[in-house]
């Protein structure tokens, strides 16, 4: 097997991976309603599932960053894996809702080591004038097991099974991606360490990331995204099962057309990022995203929820995927580190933007979340358009 091949096979195991890793993340949205049932709560207090997940899937970014550039990402990546299991039984097992929203934070922490590390082994091992359509191929592992986490979290809310049916489906998953990588990784050298990941410089090593202008300007911008995107995102299924009526099934089912729509711009990535252009791109998806929420809110008929959350989904990573391809670029002596701070900018982001659309929710209604996140993702998405118009004009 060429070295190509051997590459390419071992980046569509590390899109099996995104999937269990992006259902984990999204397989509670659908579920909110269900565990404010089971546990007689709100649906913002419910939330702390989601919040405690983030909050550690984040602070964990950097732990995971430097040891990947240290010890090897892929290594690494398998032993999270491993973890993400563990972790997964352990939600299932809990035994109130205080066990689970602890258990669901250990999760967060194990699955810290998967999605960034994997974008951090694709930027050591492929050149960046492929890596943006690389990252797009990627994606469609993150995105189908988004899909299939809302689909799977509105389906367990109906059934006897519940959330913790739901979570020891994820564990089987888990564990079956963690053995093949585990086999691969047996055949891969095992890197030198850089020095920058040594001990006693991985604070020096996160301080010379968040010391580049660009550096700064990336993480606020995918911190923007996380508190007016993933944030409000988490109660989609819960507006459209209160306004319109409709079941927990059908709800997750037509926001998780949003992971289609993440879908449609994988498969057309290559030819957009040539005819439109990374700013273009960027402006085009903070607009789409906007417009998205707005019509959520304002649409009084629930069948065009679905092609609004197609239409989220391509907004979406129209912005997303340019981001996370500058990210794997910010610091290539220690990408590890910096796609680190770049996840846990992003995450620390949701969970802030969880935390706020909760207290909405229960204080307030939807309609001033809706609203906060139009108005906040498309003034992210041009002000980060803007900024690459700046340096695109500075370089030549």
């Amino acid at each position: 097997m060429t070295n190509d091949a051997e590459r390419d096979s071992t980046i569509v195991l590390l899109a099996c991976a995104a999937f269990f890793s992006g259902a984990a993340l999204r397989v509670c949205d659908g579920l909110l309603p269900r565990l404010a049932r089971d546990f007689s709560i709100t649906p913002g207090a419910a939330s702390q599932v989601v919040i405690s997940f983030a909050v550690a899937y984040g602070l964990m970014q950097l732990v995971f960053g430097p040891l990947g550039d240290r010890y090897g990402k892929a290594r690494l990546m398998c032993a999270a894996l491993f973890g993400c299991a563990g972790g997964a039984i352990a939600s299932a097992l809990a035994p109130g809702f205080d066990a689970l929203v602890w258990t669901r934070m250990l999760w967060g922490m194990a699955a810290a080591g998967v999605i960034p590390l994997a974008m951090a082994w694709i930027g050591d091992n492929v050149p960046y004038a492929q890596r943006q359509t690389t990252l797009a191929r990627f994606l469609t592992g993150t995105l189908s097991g988004m899909m299939a986490g809302q689909l799977a979290g509105g389906l367990f809310a109906e059934l006897a099974a519940g959330w913790r049916g739901a979570f020891f489906t994820l564990a089987v998953g888990f564990t079956l991606v963690a053995i093949l990588l585990l086999k691969r990784v047996h055949r891969m050298p095992v890197p030198p360490p850089t020095p920058s990941a040594a001990p006693s410089h991985l604070g020096r090593s996160l301080w010379s990331v968040l010391q580049e202008p660009w550096a700064r300007r990336v993480l606020l911008a995918v911190g923007a995204e996380g508190a007016f995107l993933l944030g409000p995102m988490a109660f989609l299924p819960s507006y459209l099962h209160e306004r319109h009526g409709l079941s927990l099934v059908v709800a997750s089912g037509l926001i998780a057309l949003y992971a289609v729509g993440g879908l449609v711009y994988a498969m057309s990535a290559r030819r957009l990022v040539a005819t439109w252009g990374e700013q273009r791109m960027v402006l085009v998806g903070g607009l789409l995203v906007g417009a998205a929420f707005l019509a959520l809110w304002l649409s009084p008929w629930w069948l065009a929820a679905g092609p609004t959350a197609l239409l989220m989904g391509f907004g979406t990573y129209l912005f997303h995927n340019t981001l996370q391809t500058h990210a794997t670029q910010m610091a290539p002596a220690s990408r590890g580190t910096a796609v680190a701070l770049f996840a846990f900018c992003l995450f620390g982001g949701q969970a802030l933007g969880v935390t706020l659309a909760g207290w909405s929710v229960d204080h307030l209604g939807y309609t001033p979340m809706l609203a906060t996140a139009a108005v906040g993702f498309s003034v992210a998405g041009w002000a980060f358009a803007s900024a690459l118009g700046r340096r695109t004009e500075s370089t030549h």
